[in-house]
This record gives structure tokens, sequence and C-alpha cells, in this order.
């Protein structure tokens, strides 16, 4: 089968307060602001980008759909770290908590969670 997509760009989350929610991910995960702008239905977007990789998140604010309510467990995103000590160290000192973890899994990696404002979760994974 021929290559139907040519690689990923971005993962969109709706937010409710964009402001909190893009200072959490630059506090907590050092991402930065690469662009944003108000599209032509009216929402707010701020795109993040991740170290050492291409990829985006895309974070929106669209108050005409209403309040984000987050289901539990529907979605995360993951980014590794290359000490969970130094992580957890860090994110004690910028005033946030693991919500689960860590934890260490039969393949000798540790992973944590991080919750985001809106109850998005957030895994934090260190590999051996």
């Amino acid at each position: 089968m021929p290559d139907v997509v040519k690689k990923f760009l971005h993962t969109r989350m709706r937010v409710s307060n964009l402001k909190e929610t893009v200072r959490f991910y630059q506090t907590v995960f050092g991402l930065k602001v690469s662009r944003e702008h108000q599209s032509p239905r009216g929402s707010q977007l701020v795109f993040l980008s991740v170290p050492n990789s291409e990829e985006e998140i895309e974070i929106t604010y669209f108050p005409d759909s209403g309040p984000v309510e987050v289901q539990e467990d529907l979605m995360h995103l993951a980014f590794e770290v290359e000490s969970m000590d130094d992580f957890a160290k860090h994110l004690s000192e910028v005033g946030y908590k693991f919500s689960d973890g860590p934890t260490k899994s039969s393949s000798g990696s540790t992973f944590a969670f991080v919750d985001a404002p809106e109850g998005y979760e957030v895994e934090v994974i260190e590999r051996p």
C-alpha cells in the first residue's frame, strides 16, 4: 500500500482556559509557543513545539462550544524524561505533583502521570 499520509503534524486539545493551559505546558514540560492565531470561525489557537520532535500540540479555546469536560482516562500525551527523580523535583518546584505514580514497569521503564488544568492526563516516562 502506498503512503497515504506524509507525516504526523499535531494533536489538538480544546480547553476552557487558554492562558492557564499554555502556562502549564511551558512551566512543567518546557514547551515553546511556536505560533498563535485566531481561526476563521473564532477559535483562539496556540501551537506548542515539543523538544526533539517535529510534531506540535495545538491548544484551542472556543468558548462557543461550551465548557470543556474531559472524560477520565480518555486520552493522554506522553513525554520521555531523562530522570524521573529530576523531573519529580522540577515538578514540585513549579507547584505541581504527580496524579499517579511513579511506577516501575516490567520492561524496566518508570512512568507517572500529571494532570493538566482541564483534566487531560500527561504521562512521563523514563526508559532504562
